[in-house]
C-alpha cells in the first residue's frame, strides 16, 4: 500500500493524457521552457546592469623636480 506500483503509474499517466490531452500537455511545458528562458535573460541582464563603469585613476605628477631633494638616494663619501 505504501509504494507505487508500475501498474499505479500507468493508470495515472492515462487519466492525466485523457483529461488534458497530448496537445495541452505540449503547449504546457513550451511555456514552461519559455518562463525558464525568459528568467534566466532576465537575470543575465540583472548582472550586467549592476557593475557601473569606473572612471580611469590617473596620477598627476610635476614634469619639473625640485632641487632641494637631489641628494636623496646618494651616498655621500
Amino acid at each position: 500500500m505504501g509504494s507505487m506500483s508500475i501498474w499505479h503509474w500507468i493508470v495515472v499517466i492515462a487519466v492525466v493524457l485523457l483529461l488534458f490531452g497530448r496537445g495541452k500537455i505540449s503547449d504546457l511545458m513550451g511555456d514552461v521552457a519559455g518562463g525558464i528562458k525568459a528568467f534566466k535573460k532576465g537575470m543575465k541582464e540583472d548582472d550586467t546592469a549592476e557593475k557601473p563603469a569606473e572612471p580611469a585613476k590617473t596620477i598627476e605628477h610635476n614634469a619639473a623636480p625640485t632641487t632641494a631633494r637631489s641628494d636623496v638616494g646618494s651616498k655621500a663619501v
